[in-house]
């Protein structure tokens, strides 16, 4: 088995992995999940009480 094969071996190895990630990340099972989870930035976000409104530090 000379490199050139080894490394044609590889390239196909890699671009079925990388077409693996893609199906599993645009698979519309998990569209909910991952809007959820983009969206979880902004749940701890709290409202300000109303006497620190316009006070900066």
């Amino acid at each position: 088995m000379d490199i050139g094969t080894i490394h044609s071996i590889w390239t196909i190895v890699l671009f079925v992995s990388f077409i693996g990630v893609v199906w599993w990340a645009f698979g519309k099972s998990r569209k909910a999940r991952f809007e959820e989870d983009a969206n979880m930035i902004f749940a701890d976000e709290q409202e300000r009480p109303s006497h620190e409104q316009g006070v900066t530090k």
